[in-house]
């Protein structure tokens, strides 16, 4: 009975957060988005699930290649941004890169890793001069490009349990929204998601404590 419940418990968290991937990226939307992402911890567990990253050879901020391989037997954490995101990508990225400082103090061995929802526009040097403006540490935090959107989308779709739709912007300032997940995923040595956190507020002392209990198995 109580296995039965959980399964309910993580298929109403997948469900979530599908609808919370699907929010439209504006400013009148970002706050609505932020309440869908936000659940209880127990309700992100998502370890009884298979979710696995597949298979991926992309393009790094420096130009080289970087996929599932160079991450084997590592926790790492992982987002989906863009560099012309008009409200959510910056406090994401803000977000993770303090959660980064945590983790990296505390001296765990965690990588971290951001696929570009907008490949076309997000060339390496783009990736590069936005994480430098984000302080984000370039040393176990990699920002991949490389690929078409058409190859980025199953994955997030997949995988991760979000959309990626590309719409025409409000104005040439604003060219391009994307609706996109905004949630940290949590995946394992094997390239399993096993948890995933509301990417606007985000704890990351529940995070280094969630990385290290995965690290003692």
């Amino acid at each position: 009975m109580r296995y039965r419940v959980r399964k309910i418990v993580i298929g109403l968290a997948a469900l979530m957060l599908a609808v919370a991937g699907c929010s439209t990226s504006t400013e009148e939307k970002a706050p609505n988005q932020a309440a869908a992402n936000s659940s209880p911890q127990s309700i992100n567990d998502v370890s009884d699930l298979n979710w696995k990253v597949p298979d991926f050879t992309f393009t790094d901020q420096n130009g080289k290649s970087f996929g599932l391989k160079d991450l084997k037997g590592k926790v790492w954490l992982a987002d989906f941004i863009f560099t012309r995101c008009p409200n959510v990508c910056p406090p994401m990225t803000a977000n993770m890169a303090k959660v980064q400082k945590h983790l990296n103090q505390s001296g765990v061995d965690v990588s971290f890793v951001s696929f570009s929802v907008d490949p076309d526009y997000d060339k390496p040097a783009v990736l590069k001069k936005f994480a430098e403006e984000h302080n984000a540490i370039l040393q176990n935090w990699t920002f991949l490009t490389g690929y078409k959107l058409e190859e980025i989308q199953p994955i997030a779709k997949e995988t991760f349990k979000g959309n990626i739709i590309h719409q025409k912007g409000p104005s040439p300032d604003v060219p391009v929204l994307v609706n996109h997940p905004t949630q940290f995923y949590l995946i394992d040595g094997t390239g399993k998601v096993v948890k995933f956190y509301d990417g606007l507020k985000p704890n990351p002392e529940q995070i280094l404590k969630d990385v290290k209990e995965l690290q003692k198995k």
